[in-house]
């Protein structure tokens, strides 16, 4: 573990999900090397949306070279161990994730350090196969948007209900899962092929959830991941 990345690294999908998130650790990485041609999976889907889902069904169909398959065989079976586990995981080809422009000095889209909410516990997985890789920055290294002051009095012009409702009116609209990392912040690349998981915030959660973030993408080279 590096003194500010407050992540851990382990060597199988199974120390993966069993490994208890602790103290300031609240990222876990299986650090792979894996093979096959996965832009040939982009190319031969050939969909141009912003943000497409793949369907496993429709992956087995593709027509692939030993390269592709591999790559396919790949991204199968990480679908097929998470589905196992309970989760709904989803295999996403990103041109471009939609943009919130509502508020321009407060984004609430994805390229934003974010951190990840549910009712119930469980923790947010991915992995990067192709294209730029997600980021993100440990919990000391960012402030929630809503306590930087000025921030907060912009805020504060879009509320106009009783005083002792305001911190409930920034939950619901998830502006307090927002941060900005410090100008001085190591931002941490996830990585190709590496499998993540990351602490959200839930009811039983003990440690803080895992701020991070969307990369902007590379001209011309969509990202395929998956993630839930």
């Amino acid at each position: 573990m590096s003194e500010k990345t407050k992540f851990q690294l382990v060597n199988s999908f199974n120390e993966l999900v069993e490994t208890a998130f602790e103290g300031e650790i609240n990222a876990l990485c299986w650090s792979r090397e894996l093979k096959g041609n996965y832009a040939e999976i982009i190319e031969k889907v050939g969909v141009e949306e912003q943000l497409y889902v793949l369907e496993p069904d429709e992956l087995k169909s593709l027509e692939l070279s030993e390269e592709g398959q591999l790559a396919r065989a790949q991204i199968l079976a990480d679908f097929e161990s998470l589905s196992a586990l309970g989760a709904s995981p989803l295999i996403n080809i990103i041109h471009q994730y939609e943009r919130d422009d509502a508020f321009p000095f407060f984004p609430t889209d994805v390229y934003s350090f974010h951190a990840d909410r549910s009712p119930v516990p469980f923790s947010t997985f991915l992995c990067t196969y192709f294209g730029a890789a997600s980021e993100l920055v440990s919990n000391d290294q960012a402030t929630q948007k809503i306590m930087i002051p000025e921030i907060r009095a912009e805020l504060r012009t879009l509320y106009d209900g009783e005083e002792a409702d305001f911190d409930a009116f920034l939950e619901e609209n998830f502006f307090d899962l927002h941060y900005q990392a410090d100008e001085q912040a190591e931002i941490i690349n996830l990585g190709k092929g590496n499998l993540w998981r990351l602490a959200i915030d839930h009811p039983e959660s003990k440690v803080l959830p895992c701020i991070h973030r969307a990369p902007l993408e590379n001209e011309g080279e969509p990202r395929l991941m998956l993630i839930c």
